[in-house]
């Protein structure tokens, strides 16, 4: 047969206020986010069945792997996630491919990469599929593999907002049930919002699993109630109004007072380094520190600058200088592409 090619990207999530509150714990919840190049890429290369070992072959070029999977007995004992995107997708067994999946976003970053790979995932098997998946019921599959297929904690706005891309105002409604509401905004903020971010990574991954597990265990069972998840809820709000206005000082309040919140959830939400870069950014004169994603003791960190471009710059060769990596992002106008 010849040789066709199937492309799907999806960028990943920063900056995530009101994050918690997307939980089935929280029951309804509010979230600002923004989603950022780097792509999560999924290439699938559909070939002669006689050309691979296998029907499927799975191909993840960031950890030099590659491996068989057969879509009728699904093992679950190579990557679960991929391995449960195969599971629920209707592959037609006509076809064999190739999947090569590819991100130069680090693992355990805390910016919604797994969720980035599944929304990518799903949206190129989608392609060998009868009809389409929109934006939202891809985003809505992707979390359950996470939920009901694998048996973790999750929450619903990573999918969302690689699904999505932009600047979101996400409202749970009632857990999973969510609405997304792009933040469109002139040129003239978009930009200037993209020159004033910085994302740091710590160097170690997360394990938003674990994390997860042990703020739920601090809640008690009226979480949804919790008056700091009623905060981070009205944090999120606050965070959108200020991207619509551009007031740069306000969205930096948001950030910083979400990590409060982290903080007061559990003391290992914010670990020792991220502090540290706390407290250097200040000496820098940055507005807003978020800590990304659920927090512990891996993970990256947002900041948003104070738009002195010069300044910017020696803050980020302090942060190197100190042995913390920055990941090079720009905000993603689309969600999930393919083609």
């Amino acid at each position: 047969m010849k040789r066709r090619i199937l492309n799907a990207a999806a960028p990943i999530r920063i900056c995530d206020i009101g994050g918690w509150t997307d939980t089935w714990f929280a029951g309804h919840g509010t979230i600002f986010n923004i989603a950022v190049y780097p792509y999560v890429e999924v290439q699938i290369h559909l070939v002669d069945a006689a050309e691979l070992e296998s029907r499927v072959v799975i191909s993840l070029e960031n950890f030099n792997e590659r491996f068989a999977v057969d879509p009728k007995q699904i093992a679950y004992d190579k990557h679960p996630l991929i391995e449960a995107a195969l599971d629920v997708m209707a592959i037609p067994e006509d076809v064999s491919f190739e999947v090569n999946i590819f991100s130069t976003a680090p693992p355990g970053a805390s910016t919604g990469t797994s969720a980035a790979v599944s929304v990518a995932l799903i949206g190129a098997l989608d392609s060998l599929t009868s009809g389409r998946l929109s934006p939202h019921e891809v985003a809505m599959l992707a979390h359950s593999l996470e939920t009901e297929k694998l048996g973790l904690q999750c929450g619903i706005q990573d999918q969302l907002c690689s699904a999505y891309g932009g600047i979101n105002f996400i409202q749970m409604h009632s857990f999973p049930h969510a609405s997304v509401s792009p933040v469109l905004v002139p040129n003239s903020i978009w930009w200037e919002l993209e020159q004033r971010l910085a994302v740091v990574y710590i160097g170690t991954p997360h394990s938003s699993n674990e994390v997860h597990k042990k703020v739920i265990a601090g809640m008690g069972e009226n979480a949804s109630c919790d008056p700091r998840l009623e905060e981070l809820r009205r944090l999120a709000s606050q965070a959108k109004n200020a991207v619509y206005t551009g007031d740069f000082a306000l969205l930096g309040d948001s950030m910083n007072r979400n990590t409060d919140v982290q903080r007061a959830l559990h003391t290992e939400l914010v670990c020792a380094k991220f502090e540290e870069i706390i407290a250097v950014s200040g000496d820098f004169g940055v507005l807003g520190c978020k800590v990304n994603g659920a927090g512990g003791d891996g993970g990256s960190l947002t900041l948003l600058t104070n738009g002195d471009a010069p300044t910017k710059r020696r803050l980020i060769q302090e942060l190197r200088r100190r042995g913390y990596d920055l990941l090079h992002i720009y905000l993603s106008r689309f969600g999930l592409r393919v083609w």
